[in-house]
């Protein structure tokens, strides 16, 4: 056959892709339009580059921006907190100069108003993470509430009342400071000093207000000494404020220095700083207030400018920063579209051909020859595509040889061999390999046999159970571990459908496994159970892989029994334990540990105490067989559970007989019982005695939980008898001893004052204070000899011991007593009336209540008590011995009690008395 001619190629014909190492450089792997686009977006891409560390910078500062944007978020409510402490201030001095209601009252709303912006402050606060703001308006929170408390009580002067306050102030500002402290540009930096420098000269006049009130309220008094030094640290800061500010705001505050309040605070500056002040010509307490309290509201109309323009500079720089970053990135991107549009018009004109070019290559590679390349240019490609044409014509000369090859193989024809001299070079030695492998062909059946051979060795040797299925539910093939797994013959499983093997309750999904596997999904880890030639259950985990071309399934499975059985004891176990920790009734335990034992071993099970006299009480038990079987099956088993539980009493171990098993209670190191489990029909498998030690454990833990609750609440009922018992003591040695030697003394009085002849004398009017302070002594004793044990709760039971302390109370009380007319025991009326006595000197002394509810009734056997105010709220159990000694006393005879005391919304307390006596978890 002629050989087509080739063209001419230009130049050398030693291919050059590929380096002398063999290694493809990098250049060479990339395409052509890849280089192109290269070539061109280089200069670019350092433009982007540029771009990108320019956005970096930007986007920096953009979230410098916001991060300040945000933190004056957080100043400003701070510096609201700050006001309201400012007012607080002011009004606890003046509560303190010139105590009365009205004066309360302002220092209550000024607490009050004080607490609502720290609420807001610290919700704010929350979403601020870049410093502790929350823990530092927590901190001011507590100082504040300390610093009202001792307040309250009086102990502090008005002076330390100011000095205490400004601590607080001087955090808030601090915290103010901080937070403003970062410079993201110098408009918004000074804007911020501007604003804290204003705070300053605010705090500092606040101060002065107050001391300067201080001192007018009582002029002789006090010392002058240090009157200058506010007004001086409030100019400085005005200074500050002056330099950083606007000539608008700074005129503002000029012009309030020169209005009548700030003529007048001026005026008395100069009174005060005089080489020899007269307080004759000082103002008047009630003048210098309104004056000072004008002026720092126009300072703090002012402020509150200042905080606006601030937020104003932050907002804009942040959105100036945003429109920056915005624009050089719509430019960037503009120049990037432009570039790679002129870029791709350039491609297109080279790559096109090209891509004919590979288009032909690769349907040549694939064997299709009726592909044809029509480019005809006269350049570089123009050649290669006529190359391309002349080697089509040699392939389908190839393609043929390779043909009459395949066909001479499909007719076992391994004598037939291709025509290797009518083709040269590579195509002459492919040819000849193909000549090789024919006649290799016939040897490679004989290799696969033996393969085969070997196959079939692993398949019978496997101890996983191997097997083949067909789409239709009938086994194909299985190997001898699946045979001795299931316990049934090879011929029984191949003769009926797969399913019928599988467990009844689990056909189901397995019947939606199989159709998995008919759609071609792979099955891995699924689990199903098998009934075994003799009735037992075994799981097996398969994996399954499905030839749908063939219509089989290869199958490969293990049997997890003893592993699930190791899962199932486990969950058991934390069921028992769950209980155990939740502190429930050992009876409940001891029949939860028989159930879970008779399922978990499929045996009856039971839990036993061992008792004084040498017998066994059964605590809980389960039948796992509801058909008892004939009288000798259960001789047999009884006389197995009798070894068993001989053989633990004598070793206290667990051990095993025959058909039972049993393992000992150890509580206290003594043997308090034993668990036993007993089967009905077959001897338990070897290490049930070990399964069940792990039960018994957790209930010596459960009986020795119930031993210390008991404990505890015998303690606590005893201590509460002996405070009652010392109570009713101490109150019959005063009525007997302290109240007669009264009584007595006071019939000498009167007998002493009966036998003066001058009514009117000195000596008469003596012993008549020494009768009137004898009188008062004995109603003192008598209010103490109540406190300690009223005689009214043991004389008249709990309804009029309850309208007593109603009438005594200092706040009015609402009662509402549903009581029966019988008497209650003696431990539930005293600890009714206590809690009731201490929840109305509570709603006195701290609460400051308005009323106080009480009601009390029957109801379910149970006495249900409700103290209710409508005072400040915010008692907490953990804080202080009252509350403490309360619950003590309540569940000391069993019962319950509970307080409900939000901030600012009253005090709720609920007690819950059973009438019967306290619990008692005794086993």
């Amino acid at each position: 056959m002629r050989r087509p001619p080739l063209p001419r190629r230009q130049g050398p014909t030693t291919p050059k892709s590929r380096s002398p190492q063999g290694r493809t450089p990098f250049l060479a792997r990339l395409r052509v339009g890849s280089k192109l686009m290269l070539l061109v977006l280089l200069p670019v891409t350092g433009m982007l580059v540029f771009t990108a560390f320019s956005a970096a910078a930007q986007g920096e500062e953009a979230r410098t921006l916001d991060r300040f944007h945000q933190a004056i978020g957080v100043s400003f409510a701070t510096t609201e907190v700050s006001d309201a402490v400012a007012r607080e201030r002011i009004a606890a001095v003046l509560a303190r100069l010139h105590p009365g209601r009205a004066a309360l009252t302002e220092r209550s709303a000024a607490e009050r108003a004080t607490d609502r912006t720290l609420l807001r402050a610290a919700d704010r606060a929350t979403s601020w993470p870049h410093s502790d703001v929350s823990g530092k308006l927590d901190a001011v929170s507590r100082q504040l509430h300390a610093v009202r408390v001792e307040t309250g009580t009086g102990s502090l002067g008005a002076p330390d009342v100011v000095q205490r306050y400004q601590s607080v102030e001087d955090q808030l500002l601090d915290t103010v400071a901080a937070l403003e402290s970062e410079r993201p540009t110098r408009a918004a930096g000074r804007a911020a000093d501007a604003h804290v420098a204003l705070l300053e000269a605010i705090e500092a006049g606040e101060r002065e207000r107050a001391e300067v009130a201080i001192l007018l309220d009582a002029p002789a008094e006090r010392s002058v000494a240090a009157a200058g030094r506010w007004p001086a640290l409030e100019e400085a800061q005005l200074r500050e404020f002056r330099q950083n500010t606007s000539d608008r705001l700074w005129a503002e505050v000029y012009t309030t220095q020169f209005e009548a309040p700030g003529r007048a605070v001026r005026k008395v500056r100069d009174m005060l700083t005089a080489a020899d002040p007269q307080t004759s010509h000082w103002p008047s307490y009630d003048s210098w207030l309104t004056a000072s309290g004008a002026r720092i509201q126009s300072l703090r109309a002012v402020q509150d400018r200042a905080a606006r323009e601030l937020a104003r500079t932050a907002a804009h720089d942040l959105s100036a920063a945003r429109t920056r970053a915005v624009r050089d990135l719509a430019l960037s991107l503009t120049v990037l579209g432009v570039v790679t549009v002129l870029a791709l018009a350039l491609r297109r004109s080279i790559t096109r051909p090209l891509s004919e070019v590979s288009a032909g290559a690769r349907a040549l590679s694939d064997g299709d020859l009726s592909y044809d390349i029509r480019y005809a240019g006269r350049d570089e490609l123009g050649d290669v595509a006529d190359t391309f044409r002349a080697l089509r014509v040699t392939t389908e000369r190839l393609a043929a040889e390779i043909r009459s090859m395949n066909t001479a193989i499909d007719d076992n024809r391994l004598g037939h061999r291709a025509d290797v001299g009518s083709f040269l070079g590579t195509w002459a030695q492919l040819l000849g390999g193909m000549n090789g492998t024919m006649a290799s062909f016939a040897a490679a059946h004989g290799r696969r046999r033996k393969a085969e051979r070997e196959l079939e060795s692993i398949f019978n040797l496997s101890l996983d159970l191997l097997c083949i299925s067909g789409l239709d539910g009938y086994l194909k093939r299985v190997n001898p571990a699946f045979e001795r797994t299931l316990g049934y013959s090879g011929e029984t499983l191949l003769s009926k459908p797969y399913i019928e093997f599988v467990h009844e309750d689990d056909r189901a999904g397995t019947r939606e496994a199989l159709e998995r596997l008919a759609v071609g999904v792979e099955l891995a880890e699924f689990e199903n159970r098998y009934l075994r030639a003799d009735g037992t259950e075994c799981w097996l985990q398969w994996s399954a892989r499905p030839v749908l071309e063939e219509g089989l399934i290869y199958a490969a499975a293990r049997d997890v029994t003893e592993r699930r059985r190791a899962a199932e004891e486990q969950a058991a176990l934390r069921r028992v334990a769950t209980l155990v920790a939740h502190g429930a009734p050992p009876s409940e335990v001891f029949s939860k540990v028989a159930r879970e034992v008779g399922d978990l071993l499929s045996t009856n099970a039971a839990v036993l105490r061992n008792e004084s006299d040498g017998s066994r009480t059964v605590l809980g038990t389960v039948h796992w067989i509801p058909q008892e079987p004939e009288e000798a099956t259960r001789e047999v088993r009884r006389t197995a559970a009798h070894a068993a539980l001989t053989e633990v009493a004598r070793t206290r171990r667990a051990a095993r007989a025959g058909r039972a098993a049993a393992a000992p209670i150890v509580v206290d190191d003594r043997l308090w019982g034993f668990v036993v489990a007993a089967s009905a029909l077959d001897s338990l498998p070897e290490g049930t005695e070990s399964r069940l030690a792990d039960f018994t454990e957790l209930v010596a833990t459960a009986i020795a939980n119930a031993d210390s609750r008991d404990q505890l609440t015998a303690s606590r009922a005893r201590v509460v008898a002996a405070g009652d018992a010392s109570r009713r003591r101490i109150e019959r040695d005063l009525h007997d001893g302290v109240q007669q030697r009264l009584v007595a003394l006071q019939l000498d009085l009167r007998l002493a004052e009966s036998m003066l002849t001058d009514p009117t004398s000195e000596l008469a009017e003596q012993i008549a204070h020494v009768s009137k302070g004898l009188d008062d002594a004995f109603q003192d004793l008598l209010q103490v000899a109540r406190g300690i044990h009223p005689a009214i709760l043991s004389k008249g039971g709990l309804g009029p011991a309850l309208r007593s302390l109603a009438r005594r109370s200092a706040v009015p009380v609402e009662l509402d007593l549903r009581l029966p007319a019988t008497r209650f025991p003696e431990q539930l009326e005293v600890a009714a009336y206590y809690v009731t006595s201490e929840c109305l000197t509570n709603a006195a002394k701290h609460a400051h209540a308005r009323v106080v509810s009480v009601d009390a009734g029957i109801r379910d056997d149970v006495l249900e008590l409700t103290i209710a105010d409508d005072g400040v709220g915010g008692a907490e159990t953990g804080r202080g011995s009252g509350l403490i000694g309360l619950i003590d006393r309540v569940e000391a005879i069993g019962g319950k009690l509970t307080v409900s005391s939000p901030p600012g919304r009253g005090t709720t307390m609920r007690v819950r008395l059973p009438l019967s006596g306290g619990p008692s978890t005794q086993v």
